[in-house]
C-alpha cells in the first residue's frame, strides 16, 4: 500500500522526517524516499526490498537540511518526485491506486501540453499522472482539487512547496491523514504511531477530501472534509501499526475485539489458541481472553533479517520468505489441538505450508479462524495484495471449482447464511487441510472496528466499495 510522512517547522527538521517516515515501513515494499526544501528541493530515494529504511538512509542525514520535508513508503514507483511546473518546483508523495490511469494520460495528451516517463513495467508512475494533473491549474489547491476528482479510485498526497506542505486525503478517506503539533512544529501521518517517540500530539484528523496547507506559522483549511467516508478497513484488519488509531479508534483494540468476536461465535474444544505473526496475535489474544484457552506461541518469527514475506514481487520469493521467517516450537505443537488466528486468507500459498509443518511437528488437530470474511473481490483502490488476478484468491478459485465455469456469478457467496458461502469455505477448509475453518462474519468485524457500514470500505468481501 505505502505510507506518508511530513513535517514543518521553523527549525531543521530532517531528524523527524527520517524517523516519521520510518514508522511507516511495516505499510510498504520497494521503495523509500525523503525530500527537503531549503533554498530548493533535496531528495533521496532508496530500494527498501532487501534492507530496512534506516539503514538505507542513515549516510543521508549527512547530506540533508531543512525546515520543510516530506517522506514516503511506497509499494508503486520511486518517489517522492521533483516537479518543475509554472506553479513552481514542488516535490510530491502519494499513496492510492489509479484505476483511469490510461483515459487520463490520454486526455493530457490530447492538450499537446504533457509528457511521462515511463517506470520500469512501461507504466505511468501514478505520481507523475497526479503532478501533471495537479500542474495544469492555476494554483495547486485547484490541482489538488482537479485530481482528486478527476481520479477514479484513491489518491492521498502530500505536496511540498516553498511556502509549506499541501496535505489532501483522498476524496472518500479510502486512507488516513493525522495531523500532529509539538512546540509549533507541525507533522501530517498515515499512521499516528509516529506521534509518542517523536514527542508529537494529535491536533486533528483530515476529513475524506479535505485539503490543508501546513506553514511554519500553522494551519490553512483549503477544502472542507465532504460527508461520505470508506475509509479501508484492512487498516485495522492487517495493515495499521497496533499503536495506530484511525478515525480515533486504536488497531490494536480493535483486534481485541475482533478475536473476541470469533470466540462468541465459536464452540471448538482445542488445547492452546495461537496467532500467525505479527497481525494474527492481537487477534488471537481477544480470541483466547474470551473463551479463556491459554495463548501460547508454537511458532515464532526470526524478525533480525527475514522480511514480511508479501514484499517480494515474485511468489516464489514470497512463500521463501514466508517459509523461512516462521520457527516453529515442536514442544508446544507436539499432541496439541491447535487454533490460530490469522489477519486474512488471502491466496493461501503460504498459510497452506505452515498448516503441513504443524501437522508434520505433531499437531493433533488445526483450527483457523480468519478475521474477515473470505476475500472474492481484488482491491480496486489500495493494492493491499500482490495477485495480480482475482482469481489468484482462495475465495475465487474455490468459487470457480465450484461453479466449473471462468466468470461465475458470485455475489451469493458473499452472504454467510446462504449454502454457497458454506460449500465455499469448506472447500477452502479441505485445500488447507484443516480440521475446522470458521472466518469473521462482516457484522461482526465491523462491530470491533465500530464504524457503520456505510463509513468503511468492505469492496474486498461484498463489492461494495
Amino acid at each position: 500500500m505505502g505510507g506518508l510522512f511530513g513535517v514543518v517547522s521553523k527549525e531543521d527538521s530532517v531528524l523527524d522526517l527520517f524517523y516519521g517516515t520510518d514508522y511507516h515501513s511495516h505499510l510498504g515494499t520497494r521503495r523509500g524516499g525523503m525530500a527537503v526544501w531549503n533554498k530548493g528541493l533535496t531528495r533521496s530515494i532508496h530500494s527498501i526490498e532487501n534492507a530496512q529504511f534506516r539503514t538505507r538512509f542513515e549516510d543521508d542525514l549527512q547530506k540533508m537540511a531543512g525546515p520543510m520535508g516530506i517522506g514516503c513508503i511506497s509499494d508503486t514507483d520511486s518517489q517522492p518526485l521533483i516537479v518543475r511546473s509554472h506553479l513552481g518546483d514542488f516535490a510530491i508523495a502519494t499513496v492510492g491506486r489509479i484505476n483511469n490511469a490510461r483515459q487520463l494520460i490520454d486526455e493530457a495528451f490530447s492538450r499537446h501540453t504533457a509528457h511521462f516517463t515511463e517506470v520500469s513495467s512501461g507504466e505511468v508512475s501514478p505520481t507523475e499522472l497526479t503532478a501533471t494533473l495537479i500542474a495544469q491549474e492555476a494554483t495547486f489547491e485547484d490541482g489538488i482539487r482537479k485530481a482528486q476528482e478527476a481520479i477514479d479510485g484513491s489518491c492521498s498526497l502530500l505536496l511540498l512547496t516553498s511556502q509549506g506542505i499541501y496535505a489532501a486525503r483522498d476524496r472518500l478517506g479510502r486512507t488516513p491523514l493525522a495531523i500532529g503539533e509539538k512546540n509549533g512544529a507541525y507533522c501530517i501521518t498515515m499512521e499516528t504511531c509516529a506521534f509518542p517517540n517523536l514527542d508529537y500530539r494529535l491536533q486533528r484528523q483530515l476529513g475524506p477530501g479535505e485539503i490543508v496547507l501546513i506553514t511554519p506559522d500553522g494551519i490553512e483549511q483549503l477544502a472542507a472534509p465532504g460527508n461520505t467516508l470508506r475509509i479501508c478497513a484492512f487498516l485495522w484488519v492487517y495493515y495499521g501499526y497496533p499503536s495506530s488509531s484511525y478515525e480515533g479508534i486504536n488497531v490494536e483494540v480493535m483486534r481485541y475485539r475482533s478475536g473476541a468476536a470469533l470466540a462468541r461465535n465459536d464452540n471448538v474444544e482445542v488445547d492452546i489458541v495461537a496467532g500467525i505473526p505479527d497481525s494474527g496475535i492481537a487477534h488471537a489474544i481477544g480470541y483466547a481472553n474470551e473463551a479463556k484457552i491459554p495463548y501460547t506461541r508454537p511458532f515464532v518469527k526470526y524478525t533480525p533479517t527475514w522480511p514480511r514475506s508479501f514484499m517480494p514481487q515474485e511468489q516464489d520469493i514470497r512463500d521463501l520468505v514466508a517459509r523461512m521467517k516462521l520457527i516453529p516450537i515442536r514442544d508446544l505443537i507436539q499432541g496439541k489441538r491447535i487454533l490460530f488466528c490469522e489477519d486474512s486468507i488471502v491466496r493461501g500459498t503460504q498459510l497452506h505450508e505452515t498448516i503441513q509443518w504443524l501437522y508434520d511437528d505433531g499437531a493433533k488437530e488445526v483450527h483457523m479462524r480468519p478475521a474477515c470474511p473470505p476475500l472474492i473481490y481484488g482491491c480496486r483502490f489500495l493494492n493491499f495484495s500482490r495477485s495480480r488476478s482475482e482469481l489468484d484468491l482462495a475465495g475465487r478459485q474455490a468459487i470457480q471449482e465450484i461453479e466449473g465455469v471462468d466468470d461465475p456469478p458470485i455475489a451469493e457467496y458473499a452472504d454467510s447464511a446462504s449454502e454457497k458461502y458454506h460449500t465455499m469455505v469448506d472447500r477452502i477448509r479441505h485445500r488447507l487441510a484443516l480440521t475446522s475453518l470458521r472466518y469473521q462474519t462482516l457484522p461482526d468485524m465491523l462491530g470491533a472496528i465500530g464504524l457503520p457500514k456505510e463509513k468503511v470500505c468492505t469492496y474486498c468481501w461484498d463489492g461494495v466499495g
